[in-house]
């Protein structure tokens, strides 16, 4: 079976990242609008209803308009912003986030992708809520650092030129970064996270960290028995993985390049605190290897197919 598929923005670096993951597949033919017209409304209308998917890597508003576009009931949608991941009517394309997830993105005409950040912290966090581990009222905090792609052209021309080029730097000062709503509602807990998000002069990756006052949460959990309840959830995922043992340090490019994600249960049980650690791509797992992982598990393809494990 082969499957038309639109990327709306392919020229964007999400949009031309998914690309490469679909490049010389032949269950997939892409509809690609050459210059002159990919702008174009009536060229774009007609690729969003000719396509049996669609996946939008474009600005939340054009996003939405993108959607308002499609009167085709065959079209499929996978949304790579961040207009629908609170939305009603949109399924959370996070496949292993719940245990019957994939399913129901089998089987959903609408699918928005997480967030980058929102990806780490909630594979580490959503298994401890769901098993009551950390309660759904506890004040929460996450600390994270990406890549400079993330920000798109915009803030990659910022890291790579100019006289004075950016080394680092933390931004969301003011609380009130549009991935915190996300972040309650698909943990399931009652307050939005205190969110400390960061840029790196590196092109690619992502840690994103969890601390945990274990003493003082209700059943005063271990190390162990955290590590359990995360080994436990994703057991036989492909792309999530569990790294145990004795952590020294961990790098922005562990999980560079590839589109898995790894978790890690640092901390110490004398003092009853715990550091739980996500690494990512935030291009890969954070952004189009998400996609495309929804496109294969949408057509019924293998989830992995044009993944780098």
């Amino acid at each position: 079976m082969t499957i038309g598929v639109f990327i709306d923005g392919g020229h964007g670096t999400t949009g031309l990242e998914i690309a490469d993951r679909l490049d010389g597949r032949d269950d997939i033919a892409l509809i690609v609008l050459d210059d002159a017209h990919r702008k174009d409304d009536a060229a774009r209308r007609a690729a969003l209803n000719d396509a049996d998917f669609v996946i939008l890597c474009l600005p939340d508003d054009a996003s939405r308009d993108a959607v308002g576009m499609i009167s085709s009931a065959k079209t499929r949608v996978i949304d790579a912003s961040s207009a629908h991941r609170v939305a009603d009517g949109w399924t959370y394309g996070f496949a292993e986030l719940e245990a019957d997830q994939q399913a129901v993105i089998a089987a959903a005409p609408r699918v928005t992708n997480p967030g980058c950040y929102p990806t780490g912290f909630l594979a580490l966090v959503r298994p401890l809520v769901r098993a009551g581990l950390i309660p759904t009222s506890w004040p929460l905090s996450v600390n994270a650092l990406s890549g400079y792609s993330g920000g798109g052209k915009a803030m990659i021309a910022e890291f790579e030129g100019g006289e004075s080029p950016t080394r680092a730097r933390a931004y969301g000062l003011d609380l009130a970064h549009k991935h915190i709503a996300e972040m309650r509602r698909h943990a399931g807990i009652d307050h939005l996270p205190i969110f400390q998000p960061g840029v790196a002069d590196t092109y690619r990756g992502m840690i994103v960290e969890v601390p945990l006052p274990l003493h003082a949460l209700p059943g005063k959990p271990t190390l162990a028995q955290v590590e359990a309840v995360l080994t436990d959830a994703y057991k036989g995922s492909p792309l999530v993985r569990i790294a145990s043992g004795d952590v020294k340090f961990v790098r922005i490019e562990d999980d560079a390049g590839t589109d898995r994600l790894t978790l890690r249960v640092c901390g110490n049980d004398a003092t009853g605190q715990a550091r739980l650690i996500a690494t990512l791509d935030n291009l890969g797992k954070g952004a189009a290897g998400a996609a495309v992982q929804n496109l294969n598990i949408m057509a019924g393809f293998d989830a992995t197919v044009g993944l780098t494990l």
